[in-house]
């Protein structure tokens, strides 16, 4: 074999924790997003309690995601030179800063804590977050990070 592909730094028995990680984040802020919608709909608390425990679930997991993501991003050259990977980290982090600035949001009383501010924040989140999989898909799928030769 000419050139394996490159090896995720942050694994465990051989198999990559970053890939593993990431669906909790991206399930917490796309169900923050439904749950955004449904209380724009529907006025009813529960739904602005349930965004606001998604979005917080979001940022600890997707903390986790990104210590591992980070960790092989700095740790391998050949990762970091992969044309899809620093926009795919920059777009991650502006995910985890939209999140946060949602938790505050959210924190306010009431139909203000969603309408219309909030139900921005996660329009956008759930946005950056589709672009951000598919270029990490496309470091998985087209340049093999992680993938055993």
């Amino acid at each position: 074999m000419e050139n394996p592909p490159p090896q995720s730094t942050a694994r465990i028995f051989g198999h990559p924790l970053h890939p593993m990680l990431i669906p909790f984040p991206m399930v917490s802020f796309i169900g923050a997003f439904a749950a955004d919608i449904a209380y724009w709909r529907s006025a009813n608390l529960f739904w602005l309690n349930m965004a606001s425990w998604l979005l917080a679930a979001g940022l600890l997991f997707g903390a986790l995601a990104a210590a591992t993501g980070l960790t092989d991003y700095l740790a391998n050259k050949r990762i970091r030179a992969l044309r899809p990977a620093t926009p795919h980290m920059l777009l991650n982090i502006a995910v985890m800063v939209i999140g946060l600035v949602n938790v505050f949001v959210h924190n306010r009383d009431g139909w203000t804590a969603v309408v219309p501010t909030g139900l921005i924040l996660s329009t956008i989140t759930v946005l950056l977050l589709g672009v951000s999989a598919w270029l990490g898909g496309s470091l998985v799928y087209k340049h093999g990070v992680g993938v055993r030769p």
